[in-house]
Formats: structure tokens, sequence, C-alpha cells
């Protein structure tokens, strides 16, 4: 049985903890990507951009083989702990973070490389290491372009489907997402209640954009 409530409430939590956890994964690929070069620097940009490329379905199969209780990764999760991630909804957080890290990565990166590496040499010349320079000069000047990779990554995190459903599956009450409820109700002939949360998810995703929008016009 759908129950819409849970859905969403749940959707907004598994999209703000991996929001949350994206910005400060992508903020520091991007950093990376952005002010050092490096052997394989390309190849960690693909990387991080391959789930944009990637049917969201492919990536819930890597992390199955990843997370599962046969996984190689999971396999040591289930015999230190008992417990696997597999059908829980930490992995539906897992799954919003895969998909919605490269657009934080492209959007920080692309923030930093805008920054004027003058301030950060004077920076240096003032006796601030790296770290004190991306913390309080590189980063505070880039803050438009992370804000808005923020954006994109919650409100990618809030449509994820194709990754949740293969490692969260699509349990009422337990893993149902509001994506994975438009779905059920669809599937099962409840136009009604499809249309309906449609129409809500699209204004939370609305609102959230907008709201970003009008912070960077007043900012």
């Amino acid at each position: 049985m759908i129950e819409p409530w849970f859905s969403l409430q749940l959707s907004l939590c598994v999209a703000s903890l991996s929001t949350i956890i994206v910005a400060l994964i992508g903020i520091f690929l991007g950093y990376i990507l952005a002010r050092f070069d490096f052997p394989g620097r390309d190849l960690l940009d693909a990387l991080c951009s391959l789930p944009l490329v990637l049917p969201p379905t492919v990536v819930g199969f890597y992390l199955l083989c990843t997370f599962g209780r046969h996984g190689w990764l999971g396999q040591y999760i289930y015999q230190w702990t008992g417990w696997s991630l597999v059908f829980t909804w930490q992995a539906a957080v897992v799954a919003a973070i895969v998909i919605a890290l490269p657009f934080m990565v492209k959007t920080s990166r692309a923030a930093i490389e805008s920054v004027d590496r003058s301030y950060e040499k004077v920076a240096y010349t003032l006796g601030k290491s790296r770290i004190e320079t991306a913390l309080k000069v590189t980063l505070p000047l880039a803050w438009k372009g992370l804000v808005a990779g923020m954006a994109l990554s919650f409100a990618r995190a809030l449509g994820e489907f194709g990754a949740t459903i293969m490692i969260a599956g699509n349990i009422p009450q337990r893993t149902q997402t509001m994506p994975l409820a438009i779905y059920q109700a669809t599937q099962s002939g409840n136009d009604q209640l499809a249309f309906g949360l449609v129409g809500l998810l699209t204004v939370i995703s609305l609102a959230v954009l907008y709201a970003i929008n009008r912070l960077g016009a007043k900012w």
C-alpha cells in the first residue's frame, strides 16, 4: 500500500542527507580537479562523470555488486556486522549520492576554476597554507557555484529512481521514495494518486531551484 506522506518524508530525508555528503565529497574532488595537475586527472574526471552517461539501472547494478550480501565490499560488512545495506533506506541514500555526485563535482570545479588565482597567491605570500587559502579565500569566492551545485544535487537526488529501485527496492513504508511511489501508483492504475504525487514533487523541485536562484540574485 502506498503511503504518500511516508514517501515524501523519506525522499526529503534521503535528498537532504545525500546532498550534505555529496557537497563534502564533490567540493573536495572539484578542488582537486581544478587546482592540481597530476597523472590520471582526466581519468578521475571521467570516473566522476560516468554516472551522468550510464543508465541509472547500470549504476544500481554496480552498487549491488559492491554492497550486496555477496558483493566485494558488502560480504565483509555482513560478516562483521550481520547487516546488509541492500533493501534499506540507507541504500537509497547511497544511490542518490552516486547519481548526484557528478553534478556537484562539475559545478564546483567550474566555480573554483573561475576564481582568480592572484587572490590565492596573495594569501600564500601572507603565510597562509594551501588548506587555509582554500577554506578562507577560494571556496568563499566560489560560493555561488557551490550552492548551485548543491541545489542541482538535491533536485537530482529527490528524483532518483533507477539506481534506487535496484539497490533499495520498492518496499512501502520502508524504502519507497516519491519516484517509486509514483511508479507503483501508475502501475496499479491509480492515476489520481500518481498525478498528485507528480504535482507535489514538481512543486518541491521548483521551489528549491527558485529559492536558490533568488538567493544568488540577492547576493
